[in-house]
């Protein structure tokens, strides 16, 4: 049995450091002092085949058990992954072929290498239990909840409400991700709090195959490049297999107002380190300059030291010297308002999208940034109108 570290102030860290809430904390953390090795679960599915630095949240969390000397186990999901998890959706996930989870999940081991050491690592896929599965056994499993408890959650809500359609088929993902926690035995399960449903369904399960119900370590989501939740269907991703420029440049086009919440979340600099970050900042320190250090970081971190320079060289070089380029887009608006020219220019999706960049401070016209709420900003002939470092468009 490998020696289990209960250093309270590990401990403390592990139980706060991007994390939202604990089911059941007290149990836990009793649990983690002890002394027992615990079993530390996180499922992943392969509904795209990269992994984001936003599903990095729970795999350093799981890394952080693993270095205490807990026994991690790493699920890809290639069964739920077809079916489809609509924790975080607002419409209906369509359902995916068993040889698109096949192709996507072939990386997912070596990505996941580049957080956890794998060869201490239980790594399975839940097709190896879950498609044993008998309709007598499943029709078991669904009595221990109710229908009400399925569309209380808000997402399935906001759908009932406004008439979309929402499948029986969504109702077997919890059972399945609830199944993956009998099936390994789980102590401790990681997720986000778009899992949450999902996560108590594996304390509900356990308990009906007499095991001791799992505690939930919840973490935070993280936003993406354009604000909204990182998320693979949108395209706002920084992908861990990312080039070393192609991942500087993405980390640096992040909102300011994101910069600490990166440093905590997907990094393990020191807080005491980013605390003194978060400081300087609220005293007036260029943003610039600390995303510098978090892109750097993240380069080193997820490829080597010599990279992480060379893409920072990369980039002073590309954009931070040179602010605005010589050729750009141009474009006549229809309006000439900051939010309709943004759109118009392809620049942001959505009005809604644009919107949202204005108010996390991502917007300028003629280098001076847009005030929050100023949506119908004017702007004019010659304006250059520039969104984050990357994405200009000159008025006509």
């Amino acid at each position: 049995m490998p020696k289990i570290n209960t250093d309270p102030q590990k401990i403390e860290e592990l139980l706060t450091r991007g994390v939202d809430q604990i089911v059941d904390r007290d149990n836990l953390e009793k649990k983690l002092k002890s002394g027992r090795q615990l079993r530390v679960k996180l499922g992943i599915d392969p509904t795209s085949p990269n992994i984001h630095i936003g599903r990095s949240i729970p795999l350093l969390k799981l890394r952080d058990f693993q270095e205490l000397g807990h026994q991690v186990v790493f699920i890809v999901g290639d069964f739920t992954g077809v079916i489809g998890d609509t924790s975080d959706k607002t419409s209906e996930r369509p359902m995916l072929e068993a040889e698109k989870i096949k192709s996507n999940m072939a990386g997912y081991l070596g990505q996941a290498a580049k957080v956890i050491d794998i060869d201490k690592c239980e790594f399975c896929h839940n097709s190896e239990w879950l498609g044993k599965l008998n309709y007598h056994e499943i029709g078991s499993q669904a009595d221990q909840f109710s229908l009400a408890e399925f569309i209380a959650r808000d997402n399935i809500k906001k759908r009932l409400d406004a008439g979309t359609r929402v499948s029986l088929r969504e109702l077997l993902y919890p059972l399945m991700q609830g199944y993956d926690s009998v099936a390994v035995r789980a102590d401790v399960e990681l997720g986000g709090t778009d899992q949450w449903f999902n996560l108590l369904a594996g304390r509900t399960l356990q308990k009906f195959y007499k095991q001791e119900p799992q505690d939930i370590l919840v973490g935070p989501l993280l936003e993406g490049t354009d604000g909204r939740k990182m998320s693979s269907s949108w395209g706002n991703t920084i992908d861990l297999m990312a080039v070393p420029n192609d991942m500087f440049g993405k980390v640096m086009s992040i909102s300011d107002e994101l910069i600490i919440k990166y440093f905590t979340l997907t990094t393990r600099l020191p807080l005491p380190e980013i605390k003194e970050f978060e400081q300087k900042l609220k005293s007036g320190a260029n943003p610039r300059d600390y995303k510098i250090k978090l892109a750097f970081e993240l380069v080193k971190f997820y490829h080597n030291e010599k990279d992480a320079v060379s893409a920072q060289e990369y980039f002073i070089s590309t954009f931070s010297k040179k602010q605005t380029p010589d050729e750009m887009p141009e474009l006549k608006p229809a309006k000439y308002e900051v939010v309709e020219v943004l759109v118009e220019a392809k620049i942001c999706a959505s009005k809604g999208e644009a919107r949202r960049a204005v108010d996390q401070g991502g917007v300028k016209i003629n280098d001076k940034k847009v005030e929050a709420k100023d949506y119908s900003a004017k702007v004019k002939a010659g304006d250059i109108i520039q969104k984050g470092s990357r994405h200009f468009v000159r008025v006509l």
